[in-house]
C-alpha cells in the first residue's frame, strides 16, 4: 500500500497548485485578492530563470552553511546541556535558571544583541540559528534523560559499570528518541530564523533575495524565494528524520511494520 500512500500526497500537491493556477489565472477577487499574485506559470518560469544564474545558487549555499553550522553547534550543545541538568543537581541549579530566563525570547530578537556581539554578520546569523534550535534540543534531551527507567542505570552499576560507561551505554541511547524529538522541532524553527535574521541584517542567502525581490515588485522571485525555502526545509527535516529512525530503529514498531 506504499504506492497508494506516495500517489496521495502527489495528489495533494497537485490539487494545491491546480487551486493556485485556477484562482490566478482567473484574477479571482473575492473577500481573498488573488489578482495581483503570479500564476503557477509564471513562478515556474521565473524558477527556470533563477537557476541558470550564479546568484541562486550562492544564496542556496550560504542558507544551507548557516544552518549546517548553526545546527550542528546547538544538536552537540543541547544535548550536552540537557543530560548535564538532568543528571547533575549542581548543574541543574547553575544552568537551570538562566535557560528558563533566556528559553522564552524568540531567536529573531536577538538579532541586536547579535549585531553588537559579533564582528561580522555571518557570525551573528550562525549564532540566531544556533540559539532558535540549542533550546528544543536541550528541553527534549532533559526531558528524555529524565524518563528513563532507573532500573536500566542500576543493572549496568550493578555489573560494575562506571559512570561513563552508564552515560553511553544507557542513558544517551535512551534518550535518543527524545534527542531526535527536538532536533526535528529544532530544525524547523532554524529556517524560520535563518530567512528572518537574512532579511534583516544577511548578506546573500535565500532570505535576503526573497526580501530583496518584494522591496522591487518582483513577486514571481518572491515565491522562487518561498519555494526555495520550503524544498530546502523539506530536505532537511526529511534528512533528521530518516537519521533518527535509523538509530532507533530498536524500538518497537521501527521493524517491517513500522512507518
Amino acid at each position: 500500500m506504499r504506492w497508494y500512500r506516495y500517489a496521495l500526497r502527489v495528489l495533494s500537491l497537485a490539487v494545491a497548485l491546480g487551486l493556485w493556477q485556477f484562482l490566478t489565472s482567473r484574477d479571482v477577487n473575492l473577500w481573498l485578492r488573488f489578482e495581483q499574485f503570479p500564476t503557477v506559470t509564471d513562478v515556474a518560469h521565473a524558477f527556470g530563470d533563477r537557476l541558470g544564474t550564479g546568484a541562486y545558487w550562492q544564496d542556496l549555499t550560504d542558507s544551507v552553511r548557516r544552518i549546517v553550522v548553526g545546527f550542528a553547534l546547538a544538536a552537540v550543545l543541547g544535548v550536552i546541556v540537557g543530560t548535564a541538568t538532568a543528571r547533575s543537581r549542581l548543574a541543574e541549579d547553575l544552568i537551570g535558571p538562566l535557560v528558563e530566563v533566556v528559553r522564552p525570547i524568540p531567536a529573531i530578537a536577538l538579532v541586536p544583541v547579535a549585531i553588537l556581539l559579533f564582528p561580522s554578520n555571518e557570525q551573528g546569523i550562525v549564532f540566531i540559528t544556533c540559539t532558535a534550535a540549542f533550546f528544543p534540543v536541550l528541553v527534549s534531551t532533559r526531558h528524555a534523560v529524565r524518563a528513563l527507567a532507573p532500573v536500566w542505570e542500576e543493572a549496568v552499576r550493578t555489573m560494575g559499570g562506571s559512570r561513563p560507561r552508564v552515560l553511553f551505554s544507557v542513558v544517551l541511547p535512551g534518550a535518543l528518541p527524545g534527542i531526535f524529538g527536538g532536533l526535528s522541532v529544532g530544525i524547523g524553527v532554524s529556517w524560520i530564523c535563518v530567512i528572518s535574521a537574512e532579511m534583516i541584517s544577511g548578506e546573500y542567502g535565500v532570505g535576503y533575495r526573497t526580501w530583496q525581490d518584494y522591496t522591487v515588485v518582483d513577486y514571481p522571485g518572491v515565491f522562487v524565494g518561498m519555494v526555495t525555502i520550503g524544498a530546502l526545509g523539506w530536505l532537511t527535516s526529511t534528512a533528521v528524520e530518516v537519521t533518527g529512525r535509523r538509530a532507533t530503529r530498536w524500538l518497537p514498531g521501527r521493524g517491517e511494520g513500522g512507518k
